[in-house]
């Protein structure tokens, strides 16, 4: 890499770059902490991995300015592993999880994105949008020690400053701000509040490496494999997804196959040194561009930092009321949210909204994203085969003189237009001969030969000459595979499918 683009890559930001990743480190906190508190393990397990996915991911990545750490997606995947097995199996799945990753990398992952359409874009932008404001209401629980009606004052507050500071000055991101205004205000004045000291216990040394002690066995492999398998999975989805959306913030682009083999290096080194899997934050990136963070020093700085405020200034970051956090996660939320959405829901093709509700729906209902991007896949392809299908034409024109029918089939011959293409012709009318012109048709799968093997040989079973015209190079291809109407025991084999 040259100096310059070097130089491009880490140093063309360095104010906005030093003061989001500040920012993002203090969000880090406490997410991370909740994190390891739904994985069932030790807070500190948590911050370790945000800083050394944060720190390898600034270096190996490649979306600059896109934060990645310790996840509520990848955390929800590894509980029952944590329950049935210990943490240790943990650290093993973590290690698998980041070598299927690195896999997939070199094997160009990223191309997968092509299938996700805009519509579950949408759908799964608006379902974190949802799941990241849901995960602040525990702290606006009036039954939970410390959480009263200052701490609602707290969050107005909090609000209050990051949207109207922007309006005076942008020289410092206004949820820096308001962290360090609502915590100023919460000791001096010795409100009674939740801190970030009440989540846990935050770690007082560095992580240091250490083997994973874990029988290398194939059972203890086909132990880790299913968990590996999915957190590699959900991991690169929204790591990948989320790169997509920087990229759109930022318009710039990102290699996401380096990005995905990025993301399998820093889980393998995170499992050597006590950290859970983790992959990138849409919530922590958005907050990071928004606030002014645009190279890989972003990232770099919010991993630094974070665990320079654990080890080092833990008495003071303690002390941080979680209504500041609360306020910034619900800008973050707001932010996040795609509001034109609604607007879109009267413009738009009904299949587009459909796909775009079925992924909310099914995200919230199942708080797996992967589960809701793949009903939205899915919906988006069966909604797709069905309007391509619709596409398929056959128009037929009759030579009275010579009893010749020429049947003109035009568009897409594949599975969900075949049934339609069959439709088409009248098998009972007296002819001598059909002609079927397929020039303006492409057949794509065994589905499409096998209607027009069976056309052929019902209109041969009559009596009836046949001949196939215009067929193009790669249909010819494919038909001369698979097709069986010219074959000896055509009728034989037609029977038996």
């Amino acid at each position: 890499m040259s100096l310059e683009r070097l130089s491009h890559h880490w140093f063309s930001n360095l104010r906005g770059d030093i003061l989001a990743g500040l920012v993002v480190a203090l969000a880090l906190i406490p997410e991370a902490i909740a994190f390891s508190i739904i994985a069932g393990v030790d807070p500190q397990v948590g911050l370790y991995a945000s800083f050394l996915i944060a720190v390898t991911i600034a270096f190996a990545g490649g979306r600059p300015g896109m934060i990645s750490a310790a996840t509520a997606a990848t955390a929800l995947l590894v509980k029952g592993l944590v329950e049935d097995h210990g943490v240790q199996y943990l650290f093993a799945a973590t290690l698998l999880a980041g070598v299927i990753q690195l896999i997939l990398g070199f094997c160009r992952v990223s191309e997968v994105m092509r299938f996700v359409s805009k519509s579950v874009m949408t759908g799964f932008v608006n379902a974190l949008a949802i799941l990241i404001f849901l995960a602040q209401l525990p702290e606006l629980d009036l039954s939970i020690a410390k959480v009263n009606w200052i701490s609602y004052a707290m969050v107005g507050g909090g609000l209050a400053i990051i949207y109207l500071l922007p309006r005076l000055t942008k020289a410092v991101p206004s949820p820096l701000v308001a962290i360090v205004v609502l915590t100023l205000i919460a000791v001096w004045g010795g409100l009674d509040l939740r801190t970030v000291g009440d989540l846990g216990q935050l770690p007082t040394a560095l992580p240091s490496f250490a083997w994973i002690e874990v029988p290398v066995t194939w059972a203890t492999f086909f132990i880790i494999l299913p968990y590996s398998v999915s957190i590699a999975g959900v991991g690169l989805l929204e790591s990948l997804m989320t790169a997509q959306i920087v990229d759109d913030l930022t318009d710039t682009p990102s290699d996401k196959n380096r990005e995905a083999r990025g993301q399998g290096l820093a889980n393998m080194i995170t499992s050597f040194f006590g950290g859970m899997a983790g992959c990138a934050m849409i919530g922590q990136s958005v907050i990071n561009v928004k606030s002014g963070g645009r190279t890989r020093l972003s990232t770099l700085v919010a991993g630094v930092v974070l665990i320079i405020l654990c080890v080092l200034c833990g008495p003071w970051v303690k002390q941080i009321p979680m209504p500041a956090l609360v306020a910034v996660m619900v800008m973050v939320s707001i932010g996040t949210f795609s509001w034109s959405s609604f607007k879109n829901l009267a413009v738009h093709p009904k299949s587009s909204s459909a796909v775009m509700i079925a992924t909310v729906v099914t995200v919230i209902w199942s708080h797996n994203l992967a589960i809701g991007v793949g009903v939205g896949v899915l919906m988006s392809a069966i909604f797709f085969a069905r309007q391509v299908s619709q596409l398929m034409v056959v128009t037929s024109q009759l030579d009275a003189g010579s009893e010749t029918r020429t049947y003109t089939a035009r568009g897409q011959l594949f599975f969900a237009s075949s049934d339609r293409f069959i439709e088409a012709f009248d098998f009972r009318e007296v002819l001598s001969k059909v002609v079927i012109d397929v020039s303006h048709a492409h057949f794509w799968d065994l589905t499409s030969v096998g209607a027009l093997d069976k056309v052929v040989l019902k209109f041969r079973r009559e009596g009836t000459e046949v001949e196939v015209l215009g067929m193009n190079e790669a249909s010819a291809t494919l038909v001369g595979k698979l097709a069986i109407h010219d074959k000896p025991d055509a009728e034989a084999r037609l029977m038996d499918h």
